[in-house]
């Protein structure tokens, strides 16, 4: 048998509750963590960050309007700083998949926060009678507003490894554009012979996608800035005075270092999920494409015998358990893995924020647990593909070369010489006979060899305009 676990009993509006005697959080705590045993998961660190950076501020705030004891908001305010600085992260356990809107999250915070802050004062855990997680920790706060708010921050704080990450994706590609804008191939369209292209003009179109898909993330920043805070209950601000609604938009100014302003509707920021939908958007377009560039890489890369084999990704780890030497497009795997992972997550995001009713969406700890997921996955995904898959990549310019001369996009050029009509039936020739689009168009006698040599070099073909002569 093992030994039974210390507990240690507090008081909430329900009663009496066992709580482990190690254990900052307190009965509302442990009983989320009783009620929702669903998926194992924890609130995302940043989540929790949010959380805590408003409970400091709101003490702060709640002082300099002199309703809150400086003594008392000082604790809390040091209390928050411990967390802050990384303290205590095993304290926060509630499922994501938890009662609506997000109190029993709003309550781990409040009862972490008071708990600590009566140690530093001297006193017990559980003396709430000196420091009470709702009507001190929580004072002028309604978990309707600080759940939004949180996951605005969240948002925020995120956004920048993110945005970082797409930058370094970018220039990544960009660079590789460079590198390989000298090689020549055949362009594909719907998986067949197409005309010529430089792959180092495919690179440059996926650096220009990843680079629109970064900016339509920064977009999103404008709706993010707009703080609730101070709305409570319903939006009406009830139990939050004018003077503390400016002071912790101040305190949330400096202490984030984001440009926040102050909603100019309290009931639109707390019922309206429109922020995190529009991110979420913008992640899972961001998510399309980098799906569609590792598919991609996938298929260029593919072989090396028996596949396309037109650039060769780095090798990061063998392929296979029982083929010796097979090397497979692990990193462009993972990619693609993630991108589906970030796309169900905007559906989720979709229905929960359409699930809101009259003054509030309860739906908001689901809301928040999936954007902070995906902005975590993205952010990491972004780094190791572009750190351990696009700097490696290398080209295999014989065998672009070989499939240019072969491809039967090369008879597009004819067209404006000698019509579609003609062109497409010697294309045709060409896949019964095998021979060469050139070999035909000079037995037929169609044109001269010199005048067919000047209008068939590839390097006139991937500019705008008539192949030169």
């Amino acid at each position: 048998m093992g030994r039974a676990m210390k507990t240690r009993t507090e008081i909430d509006s329900l009663g009496s509750m066992d709580v482990p005697a190690s254990a900052y959080y307190g009965a509302q705590t442990a009983r989320a963590v009783e009620n929702f045993p669903i998926s194992g998961l924890k609130p995302h660190p940043v989540f929790v960050w949010a959380v805590v950076i408003i409970k400091k501020c709101a003490a702060r705030a709640n002082m300099s309007t002199g309703r809150l004891p400086e003594k008392l908001g000082a604790a809390i305010v040091a209390a928050a700083d411990e967390i802050l600085a990384g303290e205590k992260a095993d304290q926060f356990v509630v499922d994501p998949f938890q009662a609506g809107a997000g109190t029993s999250h709003n309550m781990n915070v409040n009862e972490v926060l008071a708990n600590r802050a009566l140690e530093l004062l001297g006193h017990q855990r559980g003396d709430f009678s000196i420091l009470h997680p709702n009507d001190h920790v929580n004072m002028a706060q309604s978990t309707n507003d600080v759940i939004p708010t949180a996951i605005r921050l969240a948002s925020l704080e995120m956004l920048d490894p993110l945005l970082e990450g797409l930058e370094g994706l970018e220039s990544a590609l960009a660079e590789k554009s460079q590198e390989f804008d000298h090689i020549l191939k055949s362009g594909r369209t719907h998986l067949q012979d197409a005309v010529p292209i430089r792959m180092g003009q495919e690179f440059g179109a996926y650096a220009a996608a990843v680079r629109k898909n970064r900016e339509g993330l920064e977009a999103c920043i404008p709706d993010l800035l707009e703080m609730g805070i101070g709305g409570t209950a319903v939006g009406t601000g009830l139990n939050a005075e004018p003077a503390y609604i400016t002071a912790i938009i101040e305190e949330l100014v400096v202490a984030t270092g984001f440009p926040l302003v102050a909603s100019v509707d309290l009931f639109e920021a707390m019922q309206n999920m429109d922020p995190f939908l529009a991110l979420s958007s913008a992640l899972r377009r961001t998510a399309v494409n980098l799906g569609r560039i590792a598919n991609d890489l996938r298929l260029l890369a593919s072989g090396p015998r028996t596949g396309l084999d037109e650039i060769r990704l780095p090798a990061i780890q063998p392929g296979s358990s029982i083929m010796p030497g097979k090397i497979n497009p692990s990193m462009a795997e993972m990619t693609n893995m993630v991108c589906f992972q970030v796309m169900g997550c905007d559906q989720t995001i979709m229905l929960a924020a359409q699930a809101g009713q009259l003054e509030l969406n309860v739906m908001m700890p689901l809301i928040a647990w999936n954007l902070t997921f995906s902005m975590e996955l993205l952010k990491n995904c972004v780094q190791k593909f572009t750190e351990s898959c696009i700097s490696g990549i290398s080209a295999n310019e014989g065998r672009c070369r070989r499939y240019l001369d072969d491809s039967l996009g090369l008879v597009t050029v004819l067209a404006p010489y000698i019509g579609y009509n003609a062109s497409a039936a010697i294309a045709k020739e060409s896949v019964v006979s095998g021979r060469s689009i050139r070999e035909i168009v000079l037995e037929q006698g169609l044109m001269a060899v010199e005048e067919l040599d000047s209008i068939m070099q590839p390097e006139h073909l991937t500019e705008p305009g008539l192949p030169k002569q």
